[in-house]
């Protein structure tokens, strides 16, 4: 062996080595697993063939491929995104095969000519008829099959050998192994989503005033959170809002979210007391019970007959300030009643606040996740909300927080709760003659 044959060997290790960390770039990049098979489709088509495909089972037994083919001329490769059947057990080509277990394959000659003994595997062949070369390889992960990579050569570049098929075999290894844990955390994600709302209530019905409430995970983090709402009648029959965010986002701080909450229904109900009193008696039951746990919330009482006027009597312990708006769109935060967190010193005093809320106007409490951004002032996030809010002044409570969270909360590395409240219309003095 020469120089020259050491070079040539040399190079196509540092070529299959760069494939492989751009495929494993393109995996860590997303959670999304049609993005990432795109990602991946689109560098092994321009590195190692001329034509990609990514087979990914669903558990509808369908596939879902995306076809990559390389253009010499063009910008980017063309790419097709095509949805079919499994195979039937009657196909026995090299595809069906693959997804059945069996592979890699390194297909050349006749292997590549469609067999028109079953539809399924001709329809499968013509994709790759004309080809000099290709390989299928399954993507695997704990055992199971999820999919198939195939890639083939055609014209002037030299055809695959068996000495590619390890590299092929890694690659959809890799990606069977991304698309397996995208599977997975969207999963755990889901179920640390249905246990949140699980432990969050249902809004009481208030006779004349309206609520919505709404709750949205992480999309950073497949773990719950302790982020909560609530609202309940007291005895003197005036309506309690409450808005409530634990520190931490795992399990403990979903538990101990739902036993703070529990907690203060119950002081509320028995004290008929102003709010800072009740949130300095939960903040002594949770520095006894969970001394090392801190807390924001928002404790308040909404007072007023169906037709006005309304009092909201509120107490805010480290938590961001309630949200007024008009039904004119004038906006305008409540920054009264403002005290230190929840499991901070027990011996420090709380003050609650007053306001007059005007006919028709939306109240909003909500958690810090709709106004914080990495890097960004929490004064940016205060404004944006406020524009995003004035815009939403006559909308539903039910559209009010489905638009802030769809404006808002859509990129938000933390969870958000919201609780919106509308006051019913004054009531118009009566005539007189």
């Amino acid at each position: 062996m020469d120089d020259y044959d050491v070079d040539v060997i040399l190079q196509q290790a540092l070529d299959r080595l760069t494939v492989l960390a751009d495929v494993n770039s393109a995996l860590a990049g997303t959670t999304e697993v049609l993005e990432g098979l795109r990602r991946v489709a689109r560098i092994v088509a321009r590195s190692l063939g001329d034509w990609c495909a990514v087979d990914l089972l669903s558990d509808q037994s369908r596939i879902e491929r995306i076809r990559v083919t390389r253009t010499d001329t063009g910008p980017q490769p063309q790419e097709e995104l095509a949805f079919l059947s499994g195979p039937p057990e009657s196909a026995a080509g090299p595809l069906a095969r693959v997804l059945r277990g069996a592979g890699p394959l390194l297909l050349g000659g006749t292997d590549l000519t469609a067999d028109a003994r079953d539809s399924w595997d001709a329809g499968q062949g013509h994709l790759i008829a004309g080809a000099g070369s290709a390989i299928v390889a399954p993507m695997r992960a704990r055992r199971e099959v999820l999919g198939a990579l195939t890639v083939s050569r055609s014209g002037d570049h030299p055809p695959f050998t068996e000495q590619d098929l390890p590299l092929i075999d890694d690659l959809a290894h890799r990606v069977g192994l991304a698309v397996d844990n995208a599977r997975l955390h969207h999963e755990t994600q889901r179920i640390a989503e249905r246990l949140q709302r699980s432990l969050l209530p249902e809004l009481p019905h208030a006779g004349h005033l309206k609520m919505a409430a709404r709750y949205a995970p992480s999309h950073a983090t497949a773990e719950v959170g302790g982020d909560w709402y609530d609202s309940f009648v007291l005895p003197t029959g005036h309506t309690t809002l409450i808005i409530g965010d634990v520190t931490g986002h795992d399990l403990r701080a979903a538990v101990t979210m739902s036993q703070l909450r529990n907690m203060l229904r119950g002081i509320a109900s028995d004290r008929q007391e102003p709010p800072d009193k009740i949130l300095h008696r939960l903040d002594v039951a949770q520095h006894s019970l969970y001394p090392t746990v801190t807390a924001t919330c928002i404790y308040a009482i909404v007072r007023g007959p169906e037709g006005g006027p309304w009092e909201f009597d509120y107490a805010a312990a480290g938590h961001p300030p309630p949200l007024l708006v008009t039904s004119e769109g004038d906006t305008r935060y409540l920054t009264g009643g403002h005290s230190h967190l929840l499991g901070a010193d027990t011996s420090l005093s709380r003050t609650s606040a007053t306001e007059f809320l005007p006919a028709q106007s939306t109240l909003l409490l909500y958690t810090d996740g709709l106004i914080e951004r990495p890097g960004e002032s929490v004064d940016h996030g205060l404004t944006r909300l406020r524009q995003h809010a004035a815009a939403l002044a006559r909308e539903t409570p039910d559209t009010f927080c489905d638009e802030l969270l769809t404006g808002l909360a859509a990129d938000s590395t933390d969870d958000v709760a919201l609780l919106a409240l509308r006051l019913p219309p004054a009531a118009h003095p009566p005539r007189t003659a």
